[in-house]
């Protein structure tokens, strides 16, 4: 072998020994990427832990929802009051978070996470897609059923157009006539005033409920990922900040609930279904936590579309229904006090609860 061969030989090991040493790391971490975290497990320690989720977030879950209800017999939680509004700003901005910076990053982890096939997974960005197309039907959903409920009782409260016309008598030229609609003597439609409150009431209902439907997705999602966990160094931390997230995420849901006016029996059955909706998801998670595996892409995929479907609703709400709703009503538009403090309330809650994404 020549002195040129020698060198060249020698260059190319050279070479090859640095590449290996460069590539060496990527190929140890997309290998080890689907892996499950090598975390300590202690089935009776987190089972432990798992218990005192279940009570803290729906003691807290509870009191959060069941503040606003409350409103009509404590007069500062009352509608009518400035603070509520304060309260309901701070509430939207802890549900927008929640949207933006807990539910989507993780929606997008999931979606894109190397265990998943390149095709289709890798090719689009389902997350955003799923995401906007949830908001989308939000709003169908939105619109759709106030004009469903708005022509359906505006239908029923036509009044018919049978009347009986009596004239009484006739002074100067002019004939007085007596209509009889149908609650009795001389009554006819209600006034746009009143008509403008009812549609306001149907929307505010509308709200409530899709609003619900939007946190009950990502709670138990939530629940089962925190049930079928078997380290109580993730389990301790998620206990401290989903039952803050389940208190304040409450206190929107039960203002919303509030200002729909439902009867009685209605606001409890709300209440009690966003305040059980968790627990019930830990429940289900420790059921199957066995044969749950949380990095298999079966899981990773139906994690991730339900979680940018739940942050697609949450934001959608939180921006137009809670936010612009309030922000641009006359009454605060009209008081430059209440503006200031739901301008602060809403920073203050979005930064609490970005702050608790430290954690979880």
């Amino acid at each position: 072998m020549t002195d040129l061969q020698v060198c060249s030989f020698n260059v190319r090991k050279i070479i090859s020994s640095v590449l290996i040493l460069l590539l060496y790391p990527t190929i140890v971490s997309c290998g080890c990427t689907c892996e499950v975290e090598d975390l300590k497990h202690d089935k009776g320690e987190a089972l432990k832990y798992k218990l005192g989720s279940i009570l803290s977030i729906l003691v807290a879950g509870a009191i959060g929802v069941g503040l606003p209800l409350l409103g009509k017999k404590i007069k500062a939680l009352s509608p009518e009051n400035d603070i509520f509004f304060m309260i309901k700003a701070f509430a939207a901005g802890v549900i927008l978070a929640t949207g933006f910076i807990h539910i989507l990053p993780d929606a997008f982890d999931n979606l894109t996470s190397p265990c998943l096939a390149q095709n289709p997974w890798g090719d689009f960005p389902f997350t955003g897609f799923v995401a906007m197309m949830t908001a989308i039907g939000t709003l169908m959903v939105d619109t759709f059923a106030t004009g469903f409920y708005k022509r359906m009782h505006f239908n029923k409260s036509k009044p018919a157009n049978t009347t009986d016309e009596e004239t009484a008598e006739e002074h100067e030229g002019h004939v007085h006539v007596h209509t009889h609609a149908t609650h009795g003597h001389a009554h006819g439609s209600a006034s746009p005033e009143e008509d403008l409150a009812l549609s306001e009431l149907i929307r505010r209902r509308i709200i409530s409920q899709v609003l619900e439907l939007g946190i009950v997705v990502h709670s138990i999602i939530i629940g089962i990922s925190l049930g079928a966990s078997g380290s109580p160094k993730t389990i301790k931390p998620l206990m401290a900040a989903l039952s803050f997230h389940q208190f304040f995420e409450g206190m929107g849901l039960g203002g919303c609930i509030t200002l729909a006016q439902f009867k009685s029996t209605s606001m409890a059955i709300m209440a009690t279904f966003f305040s059980l909706t968790t627990p019930v998801g830990i429940a289900v998670g420790i059921g199957i936590s066995s044969i749950y595996n949380e990095s298999s892409p079966t899981a990773r995929v139906v994690e991730g579309v339900f979680n940018a479907a739940s942050a697609g609703i949450l934001i959608y709400m939180a921006l137009v229904d809670l936010l612009a709703a309030d922000f641009m009503s006359p009454r605060m538009q009209s008081n430059l006090r209440i503006q200031l403090g739901a301008n602060v309330s809403l920073l203050l809650g979005a930064g609490c609860m970005s702050f608790l994404a430290k954690w979880a």
